[in-house]
């Protein structure tokens, strides 16, 4: 997706080899035209998966689901990472471990919101070892639902989390994919630019 990639390279900051900082349009600061448009290139590409329900993490995963969501005319769910007490009874829960934040977090969704019918679309602003995703396939998989496909903004390819989920039989599509963060350069994976 050239508008996501132009973007990345303006306005993101590689902080080491393994980090990319993103907060001026994606993970604190958000950029509504381009959440837009990743919303409608999620849905161009998962057009045919019949999708019923889209779910994310709270909270960065939020602005391009729910632009996704709105999109394909379906509800948003978003997995919390928080206790909440409105949410303690009837309850999916997965253990997610953070990459970025260097910690486990209990990721809690109301079973109120998934039924075994749902064809769930997972969507998520960044992809490295995959940890967010499968626990967010495990609770949609917990509840007899279908992973329907799992949505990246941006996947670190140099990192083993596509690949996996990609193994364990799972339609991946990421918007953007990085090579590298070597020497404070973001290189991109060869893909094809369709945007």
């Amino acid at each position: 997706m050239k508008l996501l990639r132009d973007k990345v390279m303006q306005e993101g900051i590689v902080l080491s080899d393994q980090v990319l900082k993103v907060d001026s349009f994606l993970n604190h600061q958000m950029d509504p035209v381009l959440m837009k448009e990743v919303g409608k290139e999620f849905t161009r590409r998962f057009s045919g998966e019949r999708v019923t329900k889209v779910l994310t993490i709270e909270s960065s995963g939020i602005a391009p689901a729910i632009m996704t969501a709105l999109e394909l005319g379906v509800p948003m769910i978003f997995a919390r990472k928080h206790k909440s007490l409105t949410l303690r009874d009837n309850i999916l829960v997965e253990k997610v471990y953070s990459f970025t934040k260097q910690e486990t977090n209990e990721i809690t969704v109301s079973k109120k919101f998934l039924c075994p019918e749902d064809r769930v679309l997972i969507i998520d602003d960044f992809l490295a070892n995959g940890e967010a995703a499968f626990g967010l396939a495990r609770i949609v998989e917990q509840i007899g639902a279908t992973v329907a496909g799992i949505g990246i903004v941006i996947e670190k390819a140099f990192q083993p989390g596509g690949r996996l989920l990609q193994e364990a039989g799972y339609q991946v599509e990421s918007l953007v994919r990085i090579a590298s963060l070597e020497n404070g350069t973001v290189t991109f994976a060869e893909e094809v630019i369709n945007s």
